[in-house]
């Protein structure tokens, strides 16, 4: 009797922490996109983009260094988006351009006729690729999360290509989404030379109208106090003194006059950098520019370290994207979004009633069935499919797992799984009972008969799942999480708390004769 008490004093406390675990169940069952309603977008990585870049950076690179190893040429270009032309190397000098080439590693050679071409390796292409799409579904998915969305999905579509699958439950505003997520927010801090000037030839006309070397012109666009606007251009360094790689935080913040802007402070090696920088320039402007326009050009009146402030014309939310832009950095390459669509909720809450339906019919179907065959030992059964039912939903809101239409499909499949496990006891059981076993016995018998078919059958079930669950897509992933919760919960159900009831009903009788099954 004190090994019946603790059974179910443990059944009666993991029932409590299930109710309370889903209660109250609107705000505990997290709901997917197809239940709940919000985004589904497909975009895809400009992986070209991304390749041109790199080949881009490996140019500058390669100048300096052939440069400081004295190695002679006219021109470095690219040419394609995996190729360089390295055009006038001297004959006597190939040997030192294929050694500086070597460094390189991912690079292969070939001269002919003073003109150098090095190409991107194919195995490099690809690693290359797939580093490009893996960093931009992480940066997405910080800047996803960084909104605010509830339970969102980012993932890459297959194993190869650059589509990303992005799906936002309870989200609407497609646009905005959008520039969130596909904006580069590339910060720069450089140091203004001169300007503004109302146009670029008045900008140059100190320099004879060419461009000085090493610096470039950018535009500024000035917000008035009446809200009127005009463009003046400023003349900066080409090399940025902070870039956003170094970063360390950004949010949304005010200005002096309370409108909206962002902080940012930097990395500690960055600031002790940036100190240096302008306490030697005391009295110059220093240009904060964002994806190549100057957002404002304040003066520097002093030592500045590791924190700093972006003023703009901005709203609200565009400094709050601005912020979530900044503190996840900048994306490898541009986005193409292939696909958008909406899911309202009044199209959600249709397929919550139609799945909620499904599962109820379907219960009540295999409720009706169990107290008709097995008469009152129906009701054991009943109970089990209940408790089931209560520690899978609980099991997805401990996990923080989402419930989608294709889960709510995997509950209904779980119900026949559990109902299933139930029907191969009571089966056992009745055979020993026309053998002529006691009651006593002939249950024992059937529960321990029927444990390692049950066992292996719902192991394996798990495993099947496991691996839809590891490779499959969105929704395959939310039929795989409430098909394996269920399976586990089943197991203690139809095994454990079904033979606990038999138990409880046979203590109370010193001799039973017969069960109604």
């Amino acid at each position: 009797m004190t090994n019946l008490r603790w059974k179910v004093i443990l059944v009666l406390v993991l029932t409590a922490l299930a109710i309370y675990g889903i209660y109250p169940p609107q705000k505990k069952i997290r709901l997917g996109l197809d239940l709940k309603g919000g985004i589904h977008l497909v975009a895809e990585v400009k992986i070209d983009e991304a390749m041109a870049g790199y080949t881009d950076r490996t140019i500058e690179n390669l100048k300096g260094d052939l440069q400081s190893k004295n190695v002679t040429f006219t021109n470095i270009i690219r040419q394609g988006n995996t190729s360089l032309i390295i055009s006038g190397v001297q004959a006597e000098q190939e040997e030192n351009l294929k050694k500086i080439i070597d460094n390189y590693h991912d690079w292969d050679l070939s001269i002919t006729g003073g003109q150098a071409i090095a190409t991107l390796r194919p195995s490099v292409v690809k690693s290359k690729s797939d580093q490009a799409v893996e960093q931009a579904v992480r940066i997405i998915r910080e800047r996803v999360n960084q909104y605010g969305v509830t339970e969102p999905l980012v993932q890459r579509e297959g194993l190869t290509g650059g589509r990303v699958i992005i799906q936002l439950p309870g989200v609407e505003d497609t646009e905005r989404v959008k520039g969130l997520i596909e904006g580069t927010a590339r910060l720069e801090l450089k140091l203004v030379t001169a300007g503004p000037a109302a146009d670029q030839q008045t900008l140059l006309a100190a320099s004879g109208g060419q461009l000085p070397p090493g610096q470039e012109v950018l535009p500024h666009r000035e917000v008035r106090q009446d809200g009127s606007t005009s463009t003046e251009y400023f003349l900066v360094q080409k090399q940025a003194i902070i870039s956003g790689e170094e970063l360390q935080s950004a949010q949304r913040g005010s200005d002096q006059y309370g409108r909206p802007a962002v902080n940012f402070s930097l990395t500690s090696s960055a600031g002790d950098k940036f100190g240096r920088f302008t306490e030697a320039s005391v009295g110059k402007r220093l240009a904060i520019v964002l994806d190549g326009k100057i957002q404002s050009a304040p003066s520097i009146n002093s030592r500045i370290t590791t924190s700093g402030i972006i003023e703009g014309s901005f709203t609200i939310e565009e400094a709050n994207d601005l912020a979530v832009m900044l503190q996840s950095g900048a994306l490898p390459a541009g986005l193409r979004f292939l696909e958008q669509r909406v899911v309202g909720p009044s199209l959600g809450q249709d397929s919550i009633h139609k799945g909620l339906t499904a599962c109820l019919v379907s219960a009540v179907l295999i409720v009706a069935f169990m107290l008709f065959y097995y008469k009152l030992s129906g009701v054991n059964a009943v109970v089990a499919l209940a408790l089931n039912m209560l520690f899978l939903l609980a099991f997805m809101s401990y996990f923080e797992a989402t419930l989608t239409l294709p889960g709510i499909a995997g509950i209904v499949l779980s119900i026949g799984i559990a109902v299933d496990a139930n029907v191969l006891i009571f089966e056992r059981i009745k055979e020993d009972l026309r053998m002529g076993k006691t009651v006593r016995s002939a249950l024992d018998n059937g529960f321990k008969k029927a444990f390692y078919p049950i066992f292996d059958a719902h192991v394996t079930a798990i495993i099947s799942s496991l691996f839809l669950f590891w490779f499959g897509s969105g929704p395959i992933r939310g039929f795989a999480v409430t098909l394996i919760t269920g399976i586990v919960s089943s197991l203690f159900t139809a095994i454990w708390v079904s033979k606990l009831i038999f138990e409880l009903v046979l203590s109370k009788k010193r001799k039973v004769q017969t069960i109604s099954i």
